[in-house]
């Protein structure tokens, strides 16, 4: 079995892997640091838990884009599973050339997502867009060239944002509402975070898709954990959740001979 791991800003995302199935998926704060001792025994848990067994884990995979996790998670796997991680950094295979300015500041999970976006839509243009903390859009082109994106924030990062820098804005709770016009501060607000990402969403994928594109035939791909929000508002080719897992799963394949 591969263990992946998705190091984000709010979340540690996880799966484990039985050749090419997922037959587990979790997730694990990020907000405080963790000691190594810490995250070992929770792997250990949620794996043993849900029926899959720590000593069958033969590799792991991981992205982060938290450096300050770095030591303690790399630390986890060798001393709970006898293993040296996989880390997505440059001098892997990924099957993706970076045709940016800076190389070596493309994100990690996006790289993963690029790889597994890839392998879903073969020798097709392909923008993943993915809602985290912060909502990442990338073009990748049918010869799997990484042509760039774009970066904003999420929505609760937005959320948060209007209550911390507002005397009187209170936290909601995050809906697709049924109306942009809201009758209620809360509606006012929830309709504001909804309505104003939508838009923004819509005119970056129009851009990038002129821009990257030429306006030619182009797959978009959604992920990440508020990819629910937007599933009804016609905006994307399909919605993976798991795309970063298995962009990881297929880094390791890529690199077995490197790390066995």
């Amino acid at each position: 079995m591969k263990l992946c791991l998705d190091i984000g800003n709010t979340h540690i995302f996880g799966g484990a892997f039985e050749g090419d199935t997922l037959k587990l998926r979790f997730r694990y704060p990020t907000q405080t640091l963790c000691t190594a001792d810490q995250f070992g025994l929770f792997l250990k848990g949620v794996l043993s838990e849900n029926n899959c067994d720590p000593n069958a884990i033969k590799a792991i995979a991981i992205a982060s884009v938290v450096p300050a996790l770095g030591y303690s998670i790399n630390a986890a796997c060798l001393k709970y599973f006898n293993i040296t991680p996989t880390n997505l950094q440059p001098g892997l295979k990924t099957g993706i050339a970076l045709k940016v300015k800076h190389p070596q500041e493309v994100g990690a999970d996006r790289i993963a997502n690029a790889i597994s976006g890839v392998n879903l839509f073969p020798n097709q243009n392909i923008i993943i867009i993915d809602f985290g903390t912060a909502n990442t859009f990338c073009a990748i082109s049918k010869n799997k060239a990484y042509l760039g994106g774009a970066i904003m924030p999420g929505i609760k990062l937005s959320m948060n944002a209007l209550h911390e820098r507002t005397a009187k804005l209170a936290p909601v709770d995050i809906i697709t509402p049924d109306q942009a016009l809201g009758k209620s501060t809360t509606e006012n607000i929830q309709s504001g975070l909804y309505f104003g990402q939508l838009g923004a969403i819509k005119e970056l994928l129009s851009c990038i898709q002129r821009e990257a594109f030429n306006n030619e035939d182009t797959v978009t791909i959604a992920t990440g954990g508020y990819v629910h929000l937007f599933e009804k508002a016609n905006l994307f080719t399909c919605w993976e959740p798991d795309l970063v897992l298995h962009g990881l799963r297929l880094l390791l394949a890529k690199n077995e001979s490197l790390i066995s």
